[in-house]
C-alpha cells in the first residue's frame, strides 16, 4: 500500500457520508410525502382522487424507468440553479435526492397499505379526520415497515453515489474509478469496495436492530 492510501480513503468515505447523509434526507421527505399521497389518493383511499393518483404514479413510474446515470445528466442543469455548479458531492445532491425519491416512495406506499384496515375504519367511525389518521395510525402502525424500507433506500443512495462518482461527484465511488481504476492502483480499488461493503452492513445493521426493538417492545405491551 502506498502512503496516501489512507488519506485518500478518508477523504472519499466523508464525501461519501456527506452526500448519503443529505440525500437520505431529503429523499425520505420527498419520498415519504410521495408514498402518504399515493395511498390516500387510490381508489377508497381516505381523500380518493384517482386522477391525481394516477398522474402521480405515472411521473414516479417514469423518472424509476430512467438509468441513473443519464438521470444525472439530465438533472445537472437543475444542479447547476440550485448549487452553482455540475461538480463535487453538493451537485450530486441534487440528483441523488430525486433520483432515490420514487424509489422510496414506492416501497413507503407498500410498507402504509400493510396497516390494517380495521383499525383506520376504527379510527375514522371515532371521528377522525384524515391527517390524524395518516400521522396517528397510519404511519405508527407502519412504522417497524417504513424503517427497513428506508433502509434499503438510504443503501440505495450509497450505490448512487458510487455511479455518481463516475461524473465527477467525488466519494468512494469517484476514488475506485479514477484511482483504483485508470491509475491501475488495485489497493485503492480493493479498500473502496471494502469501505461500501461495510457502510452498507452498517446501514443494514441499524435499520433492523431499530425496527426489531419497536417490534419487541409492542410485543410486551400487547
Amino acid at each position: 500500500m502506498k502512503d496516501d492510501l489512507l488519506e485518500l480513503l478518508w477523504r472519499g468515505l466523508l464525501e461519501t457520508l456527506y452526500m448519503v447523509l443529505w440525500s437520505s434526507l431529503f429523499a425520505l421527505l420527498l419520498g415519504m410525502a410521495l408514498g402518504v399521497v399515493l395511498v390516500v389518493t387510490e381508489k377508497g383511499g381516505l381523500l380518493q382522487a384517482q386522477r391525481l393518483h394516477k398522474v402521480i404514479s405515472t411521473v414516479i413510474n417514469s423518472v424509476r424507468s430512467l438509468p441513473f446515470i443519464i438521470l444525472i445528466v439530465l438533472l445537472l442543469p437543475l444542479a447547476r440553479f440550485v448549487v452553482g455548479t455540475t461538480l463535487g458531492p453538493t451537485a450530486a445532491i441534487v440528483a441523488l435526492s430525486i433520483g432515490a425519491a420514487p424509489f422510496l416512495g414506492r416501497i413507503i406506499e407498500n410498507s402504509l397499505k400493510e396497516v390494517s384496515v380495521g383499525k383506520i375504519e376504527a379510527a375514522r367511525a371515532m371521528g377522525a379526520n384524515a391527517s390524524t389518521i395518516i400521522f396517528r395510525v397510519m404511519i405508527p402502525e407502519a412504522l417497524p415497515a417504513l424503517i427497513r424500507s428506508m433502509t434499503i433506500g438510504i443503501i440505495g443512495i450509497v450505490e448512487f453515489t458510487a455511479i455518481a462518482g463516475a461524473i465527477g461527484a467525488g466519494g468512494l465511488g469517484s476514488l475506485a474509478i479514477r484511482f483504483g481504476y485508470q491509475r491501475f492502483r488495485e489497493d485503492v480499488l480493493l479498500s473502496t469496495v471494502i469501505l461500501i461493503i461495510v457502510l452498507v452492513q452498517v446501514i443494514q445493521w441499524t435499520g433492523d436492530t431499530v425496527a426489531g426493538r419497536i417490534e419487541r417492545k409492542r410485543t410486551r405491551f400487547e
